[in-house]
């Protein structure tokens, strides 16, 4: 089942919003301390990386994602994190606002601290593949129909098991799926795929050619 971060493409949402050029970066001033935090504990408290946030973003409960907005998303995401690397118990945020409202309450004790031993091979994201491309500009491909993993995924729902034809190669990227959990940074070619609307929609979608960008373990040829 596709998490509700991945909603891309899904019915029932309504059109897409045009951002307001003169909106300003944070509405309030709890949103620009949620980003600077979140950034914080992601790197040098957490010592996970942005991949790894991402599939934080994911796994969080559907009813808060939506509930919560953008920066709360963050919020949680930086928990979760922490959570992962054993630098808070579960429970130990909610049991400390607890306190500072008056509630008697009982905060779990700090764990032991189990931080990713991982050092990135190189700045960024992008890395050297071995080896050529396995697919060409022009070339028809068919995005893999597996059911989603239950780990991390860049594979949008709405364009699994669908043909498009690739029209270019991008350069090579570290794999989130596996850089998100610590499984190694496995770079992969990527590819901009374009997909008909049709194809992707049914027969009654507005006729236009949706770009994605994929990597190549999504991919087979489409003969």
């Amino acid at each position: 089942m596709d998490p509700l971060a991945d909603m891309g493409g899904s019915p029932g949402w309504g059109p897409v919003q045009r951002p307001d050029p003169d909106e300003p970066p944070f509405g309030e001033p709890w949103e620009g301390r949620s980003f600077a935090m979140t950034v914080l504990t992601m790197g040098r408290i957490s010592g996970r990386n942005l991949d790894a946030f991402r599939y934080a973003l994911e796994r969080l409960d559907p009813v808060s994602y939506l509930a919560d907005g953008y920066y709360g998303r963050w919020l949680n995401a930086a928990e979760l994190m922490l959570q992962d690397s054993n630098i808070l118990a579960p429970g130990a945020v909610d049991a400390r606002a607890r306190r500072l409202a008056g509630d008697d309450v009982e905060e779990p004790e700090f764990p032991e601290p189990q931080k990713p031993d991982y050092a990135p091979t190189g700045p960024g994201s992008l890395r050297e593949v071995e080896g050529p491309p396995a697919f060409a500009p022009g070339d028809a491909v068919r995005t893999t129909s597996t059911p989603r993993p239950q780990g991390p995924s860049k594979l949008p729902g709405y364009v699994r098991g669908r043909r498009g034809t690739i029209t270019a190669v991008r350069p090579g990227h570290l794999l989130p799926d596996t850089h998100a959990v610590f499984q190694g940074e496995n770079p992969q070619h990527v590819y901009t795929v374009g997909f008909a609307s049709t194809e992707l929609w049914g027969d009654d979608a507005e006729p236009f050619t949706l770009h994605v960008d994929l990597f190549e373990s999504y991919l087979e040829a489409d003969r």
